[in-house]
């Protein structure tokens, strides 16, 4: 079994002990597992390469394939990618949510957790105690806390060995959606659906209505 090397488990809200930590361990160079509205991420400084690649160890994840930046307020997307029309539209509807989407990468941002690539992959979680931390860590580049190609943990007690080695794992009881995220590519016109998870496409068709946006067959 596979196990963080410290495990806090925590109520809502987060007390500022657990921020503390959280952002003590992503600050020193570490990894995070930490609660989000889908299924639990594993996550680090957006920039620390070294953390990175820790990631990618820990889960066996292909090597050429990203991490999402996950932010605590829609904000902070302009940090990391250009926002296209579309994805203005995503955001205004549809954040913070189980959406991600996936636009053209700032250059010289976040170069190692998206591998080097032209486009970034970013979300907003629509949970109070992942926000929380975001606030108090920074943003995350971060993917599910689990090994490539197993399941997702999504927070119960009984799933504790579906998680990977971290620094810090802050685990606060089940999410509320219990499914990964949906990724919707916005560099495309019209944009497209690259994974469909917590958030189906009738309910992206619902929100956008109005918009302009559509959503490719």
């Amino acid at each position: 079994m596979s196990a963080p090397l410290r495990l806090i488990f925590a109520k809502a809200p987060l007390d500022a002990a657990t921020l503390d930590a959280a952002a003590r361990a992503v600050n020193e160079g570490g990894t995070l597992i930490f609660p989000t509205d889908t299924v639990y991420g594993i996550g680090c400084d957006p920039e620390d390469t070294t953390a990175i690649e820790r990631i990618f160890e820990a889960k066996g994840r292909e090597p050429d394939k990203p991490l999402a930046i996950h932010l605590a307020a829609a904000a902070d997307a302009e940090r990391f990618g250009d926002l296209t029309a579309s994805a203005v539209a995503v955001i205004e509807r549809l954040w913070p949510g189980a959406v991600a989407i996936v636009v053209p990468r700032k250059p010289g941002a976040c170069d190692a957790a998206a591998r080097g690539g032209p486009t970034v992959s970013m979300r907003c979680p629509d949970s109070p105690e992942c926000a929380a931390i975001l606030r108090a860590a920074g943003p995350l580049a971060a993917t599910s806390a689990n090994r490539s190609g197993m399941p997702a943990f999504t927070g119960r007690r009984d799933e504790l060995d579906r998680l990977v080695v971290a620094s810090l794992a802050i685990i606060t009881g089940p999410t509320s959606r219990g499914r990964e995220s949906t990724v919707v590519d916005c560099t495309a016109h019209p944009i497209r659906i690259l994974r469909e998870g917590a958030l189906d496409r009738q309910a992206i068709e619902r929100a956008l209505v109005g918009t302009g946006v559509e959503i490719a067959p």
